[in-house]
């Protein structure tokens, strides 16, 4: 039996071999993200209006939209739990628009599973807007034209930066993807 050249080790592919994926980066980037995004509340900006969009749930619409089968149904209840704890919405307004938000992409990819990038920023401006819109509504406080038009820049500020966010989404998932060197 011949000897392996201690060479052939560093070839093109024979690094890659008996590598497997992160369970940890595997499972826990894309809660992260979405965790990461709820706590934008807690950043120190003051505004007279809402301006910061809901990045707790755009970063779950670019996961589900960008990996249908990545967060399961079931995912709303715990990610809108969190966001609630941080967003100063009524407790269970997050977990109902995220389950409900979660329920209605499942629905999208089965029905239409051939979508591209302009369908799902289409897609996402939707569901922001009735997110916001409803968001508004269970806030508590008293809606007039004055108020909905001030949802309107939080709203602008949310369609024209997802396709950021699908972006960021899409590099942390190459990382998620990473093989890593198995130690048995």
């Amino acid at each position: 039996m011949e000897q392996l050249n201690p060479r052939a080790r560093s070839d093109r592919y024979g690094k890659k071999i008996n590598r497997d994926h992160s369970p940890v980066l595997v499972h826990g980037i894309p809660w992260a993200t979405i965790m990461i995004g709820s706590l934008t509340p807690m950043l120190p900006i003051i505004a007279a209006a809402p301006v910061l969009p809901p990045l707790g749930l755009m970063a779950m619409v670019a996961w589900r939209l960008l990996r249908p089968g990545l967060l399961p149904l079931w995912a709303g209840f715990p990610l809108g739990l969190f966001d609630d704890l941080f967003s100063g919405q009524p407790l269970g307004s997050g977990i109902l628009l995220f389950s409900t938000t979660l329920i209605v992409l499942d629905l999208l990819e089965i029905r239409f599973p051939w979508r591209n990038f302009w369908q799902n920023w289409l897609t996402a401006s939707l569901v922001f807007t009735v997110y916001l819109g409803i968001a508004a509504l269970v806030s508590g406080a008293s809606l007039t034209m004055l108020q909905v038009a001030v949802i309107v820049p939080q709203l602008l500020l949310s369609i024209l930066l997802f396709p950021i966010i699908v972006s960021m989404a899409a590099l942390l998932d190459r990382i998620r993807l990473l093989r890593v060197r198995r130690l048995g």
